[in-house]
């Protein structure tokens, strides 16, 4: 049997990295995180979601209860018309507990100061643009001349991973949902408090959803129907003024507070996110001493609420199948656990993207669907999403020969 995975060097130093270097640590894995990026990524992006899923992985590695005090329960979902006449509502499963809204600096800020007082080492600057294999090692090479060796490399450098091309240069990149996403933060929004409910509204020209807080404070995404593809650097260098009084007037036939809350932001609030994506399923997870983790395998666009809880899922079922098994057995073994959950997942998203980006017959017509849906919809159906934990302390037994891909 080939020996066991004792080093390894995550790319990445987003939210997947961190915690799947403190899950390998946990492993007994000694992992080090090399990040792109010259600095942090403090005050970068706007709010997600963290689903009791996520969080329960969380736990597993000792972080749930960091994350928790900076959430904000979402407790159902309400889907309204234009006119904000309501569609139906989608509550947690029974006994399931809510999705944490979080701001995605909050989040990484938690993760990145717990992995280093654990004694990660988090290197910045590090962009990977090469990797020497050999049988016992693997080499990352830096744009900046370094060096790095360890027993395995990971991926965790999202949806536009250098890993994923280096494991199979012929693999898929992200698909364009035919929608470009904006958020943003309101300090004083004058809209009520929506009690905990993040109400999501198919506008005659956009989709909106929003939340208001208890402390009055709220938060909106838009997804904006765009048919020519726009990279974020191109969205970017249209001014927040410009994009917040296109957002403006894309809802001026709207009956929902969206005209109210965009009205009330502050451009230097306004995250201009670019277009939402969704990763194709991607053939080779692995390759040699090389695996993928979150994004970089597995991207729904952020209509799943699950990018995040499902990139800390995977980060923490590879550590557990490392420590257990081999290299090459870990990486099967892990993407046999993970391929059909993950992909699952994209395909609902996916069929959610296009009712956003419906045109005026689609509109009615889904409106008309939604309400049926919801009726029929029992929230227990969704339990399998929410509520799925990992037994860390379960030993992991090497792979069988399927094919993950087939077995999804």
């Amino acid at each position: 049997m080939a020996s066991k995975t004792r080093t390894a060097l995550v790319i990445g130093g987003g939210i997947a990295g961190p915690v799947c270097a403190m899950a390998l640590r946990q492993a007994g894995i000694e992992a080090t995180v090399h990040e792109a990026h010259h600095r942090t990524a403090d005050g970068v992006g706007g709010g997600l979601g963290i689903a009791p899923n996520g969080l329960d992985a969380l736990d597993v590695v000792g972080v749930g209860h960091l994350v928790r005090p900076i959430g904000i329960p979402t407790t159902g979902i309400v889907l309204q018309d234009w006119a904000g006449k309501r569609l139906g509502e989608f509550g947690n499963p029974p006994g399931v507990p809510p999705t944490q809204f979080v701001w995605r600096t909050d989040l990484y800020r938690t993760l990145y100061d717990e992995a280093t007082r654990r004694g990660v080492r988090i290197e910045h600057g590090k962009r990977l643009v090469g990797v020497r294999e050999a049988p016992e090692a693997v080499t990352a090479q830096f744009a900046d001349g370094t060096t790095a060796g360890a027993d395995i490399l990971i991926g965790a450098d999202g949806i536009r991973s250098t890993v994923r091309t280096l494991i199979d240069p012929a693999a898929p990149g992200p698909r364009y949902a035919g929608l470009i996403s904006f958020g943003a933060r309101v300090h004083h929004p004058g809209v009520p408090a929506t009690r905990g409910k993040m109400n999501m509204s198919f506008g005659k020209q956009a989709f909106i959803g929003y939340q208001v807080f208890d402390d009055s404070s709220a938060v909106w995404f838009v997804n904006l129907p765009h048919p020519e593809p726009m990279t974020t650097a191109e969205a970017q260098r249209t001014s927040a003024e410009q994009w917040l009084a296109l957002l403006q007037r894309k809802f001026t036939q709207d009956r929902t507070p969206a005209g109210r809350l965009i009205a009330a932001t502050d451009p230097a609030d306004l995250v201009i996110a670019g277009p939402m994506e969704n990763m194709p399923k991607v053939p080779a997870w692995s390759r040699g001493r090389m695996v993928l983790v979150g994004d970089s395998a597995h991207a729904p666009s952020s209509s799943s609420g699950q990018g995040a809880s499902l990139s800390v899922e995977s980060a923490v079922q590879l550590a557990r199948c490392l420590r257990d098994l081999p290299h090459d057995q870990a990486f099967a073994a892990y993407e046999q656990l993970r391929r059909p959950r993950v992909e699952r997942i994209i395909d609902e998203t996916t069929r959610k993207n296009s009712n956003k980006a419906a045109g005026p017959v689609g509109r009615v017509v889904n409106n008309v669907l939604m309400r049926v849906v919801t009726r029929l919809v029992r929230p227990e159906k969704a339990a399998w999403m929410f509520d799925h934990r990992i037994d860390w302390d379960a030993p992991v037994s090497p792979a069988d020969h399927r094919d993950p891909a087939r077995a999804a």
